[in-house]
């Protein structure tokens, strides 16, 4: 009973430490939603700066913990103004979609950065504070377990005083409440948003130093877990809630805290996942919210546009595709026939994306799920079943289909950004479920010594034959897609993108429609994550990450959503022109957050225009 009390103790302190830190994070998201109605995906970002800006001053400069402090604060709210001013002040009045995936760019920009300026390696963050433990009955706290709780308690205080007894903090609240009011009665609205900003950017930056100072290292990978945490808590108390983000962030950590310790530490992060979830689908508004509604606009609807878009002739496709296929026949470099078969691979990714979220309005940003699924179907399947590659590979896209839909149809009904985090929160878990699923996934060492592709029993292991097999998939794949489009299903997806109220209104069934789209989508992800397993003969749950769901989204906003040509045009510019400039490579994903950025701002509908 002792050792039970005392377990209990320390996972209760261990949690709400994390919740301290958590709702540090959640509290900035609030701040910046509640001026902005933005989610802001370069918050994780900011946070990961912070991090190592605190690391550099304490283990290189060697200064005092509180000038780091200092420090960190400094770079970080400026860095929130640079964002603001720079990244998203050219968006207002843009679809609620242009801002979010701006920052999505502007994340992959500042975690280039970093890596840049601080190097790749994880780096030990030795904690500056005296080594002292107080027992409390049968645990005990630290003195970082003190400081944290100490910069949280303080942290809402100060809040609470600068918004209800400061003219700024009234500005903010007013902003917050009705942004076209405030303007009408003389506010600064943008001098507002830079306040939301640099506060939330402080907080967020803060918070890593405290995490690297906790957990004695900091790593450039670190931002975007961080993020969708603070995304959960902030969903947890609802969105725009500073009291709500504080609640949310205590009792996330308390969860993973008493998750960990009931199922080990590598369920860390699902806890957050499934909480983010089910706050999605029971309670989109939090926890303490009255009410339930829902924004009434769709994010893609007004987003993209078909009146600049460029029509190419289908004799020049036809051609396009004649080069493409009799290309190994001239060129035999083997680096320059992989490095298109990994842009026709890319274009599968980026044609499922643009189906569902250019043609039905369905913002997805966890495509990446769907991809793993078909990759570890198809490695499974023959591996351990011993099925013939072309049966494997179909099977395999069509679990993704199956799979997939299951996992999005409770979030079906969510709409505009709620559907777009809840994606990006159940390609996590198909992550965290295969990294977990030893017995079946063989865990985090993955799958090894997986079959080459075949062609009824031809194996295919040059690399102009992968070449032309991948090819060939991608141009079935267009034709299939092409072909649904222009279907009175594609007027169906078309009409729920444009105006569901409307297209309910003449009895299109919204669930039936959006499922169907998803399944469509994932098959086609599904089967690019089947030969991919099989192209490189191993896979394992890091092969599929969130940046694949980005880098694909940013393809098709190139080549302009809804576009089938555009989707294969972006993905052949975006995986081609770093192996052009391969000396740069380290900038791969500074250029890749660029180029989304740039879109967003300056040619949303895209390079060919949006269908």
């Amino acid at each position: 009973m002792d050792q039970f009390l005392r377990t209990l103790f320390d996972q209760t302190i261990n949690g709400l430490v994390a919740g301290n830190i958590y709702a540090l994070i959640a509290v900035g998201l609030a701040i910046i939603f509640g001026v902005g109605n933005l989610i802001n995906f370069a918050h994780g970002s900011v946070y990961m700066t912070g991090a190592y800006v605190g690391w550099y001053c304490v283990t290189r400069l060697m200064l005092p913990l509180p000038l780091a402090f200092v420090a960190v604060a400094v770079v970080c709210g400026l860095l929130g103004l640079i964002i603001e001013r720079f990244g998203l002040r050219g968006l207002q009045g843009a679809s609620r979609i242009a801002p979010l995936l701006a920052t999505i760019g502007i994340s992959f920009m500042l975690d280039q950065l970093v890596q840049i300026v601080f190097g790749v390696r994880d780096e030990s963050f030795p904690n500056p504070l005296p080594a002292f433990r107080i027992q409390i009955g049968g645990g005990s706290i630290g003195s970082i377990d003190l400081l944290i709780a100490a910069i949280g308690i303080g942290t809402a205080t100060l809040l609470f005083i600068f918004l209800r007894y400061t003219k700024l903090g009234w500005a903010l609240r007013a902003t917050a409440q009705d942004r076209e009011a405030a303007l009408q009665m003389g506010v600064d609205v943008n001098a507002v948003n830079q306040t939301a900003f640099m506060l939330a950017s402080i907080l967020g930056g803060i918070a890593g130093l405290l995490v690297g100072m906790y957990y004695l290292r900091v790593d450039p990978t670190m931002s975007f877990q961080a993020g969708l945490k603070g995304f959960a808590a902030n969903l947890l108390g609802g969105l725009g809630s500073i009291p709500g983000a504080i609640v949310g962030g205590l009792l996330l950590g308390l969860i993973e805290s008493y998750g960990v310790a009931a199922f080990g530490l590598t369920y860390r992060n699902l806890f957050a996942y499934v909480v983010l979830i089910a706050v999605l689908v029971l309670r989109p508004n939090g926890l303490f919210s009255r009410g339930r509604r829902l924004p009434p606009e769709p994010l893609t609807g007004t987003f993209i546009s078909n009146r600049t878009r460029l029509r190419v002739p289908a004799r020049v496709i036809a051609a396009g595709a004649g080069v493409a296929i009799i290309l190994p026949l001239v060129v035999r470099d083997p680096v320059l026939l992989q490095v298109l078969t990994n842009a026709w691979l890319f274009g599968l990714v980026a044609l499922s994306l643009t189906l569902i979220t250019g043609t039905a309005g369905q913002t997805s940003l966890g495509q990446a799920g769907f991809v793993a699924i078909g990759g570890y179907s198809s490695a499974l399947l023959v591996l351990r079943l011993g099925f013939p590659f072309e049966v494997a590979l179909l099977t395999a896209g069509l679990l993704s289909a199956a799979l997939g839909t299951l996992l999005v149809l409770p979030a079906l009904r969510l709409r505009a950004y709620y559907l777009a985090i809840a994606t990006i929160g159940i390609g996590e878990i198909v992550s965290e479920i295969i990294k977990n699923w030893d017995p079946v996934t063989n865990g985090a060492v993955g799958l090894s010594r997986i079959p080459s592709p075949t062609f009824f029993g031809i194996e295919a292991y040059l690399p102009r034959e992968i070449y032309w097999y991948s090819l060939a998939l991608l141009l079935v794949a267009a034709l299939v897609v092409w072909r649904l489009v222009r279907s009175p299903l594609g007027r169906l997806w078309r009409a729920v993108r444009d105006d569901e109220v409307a297209a309910q209104a003449y009895g299109v069934s919204l669930y039936r429609y959006k499922a169907l789209a998803f399944a469509v989508s994932a098959f086609i992800a599904g089967i690019a994550g089947a030969f991919y397993a099989h192209m490189f003969t191993f896979i394992n749950y890091d092969s599929f990450t969130s940046s694949w769901s980005v880098l694909t989204l940013t393809m098709a906003i190139l080549g302009g959503l809804g576009n089938i040509l555009g989707a294969v045009v972006g993905a052949v510019a975006l995986t081609a022109l770093p192996e052009v400039f391969r000396g740069l490579s380290e900038y791969r994903y500074l250029f890749y957050g660029l180029v989304l950025v740039l879109m967003i701002r300056f040619r949303p509908q895209g390079v060919l225009g949006a269908e």
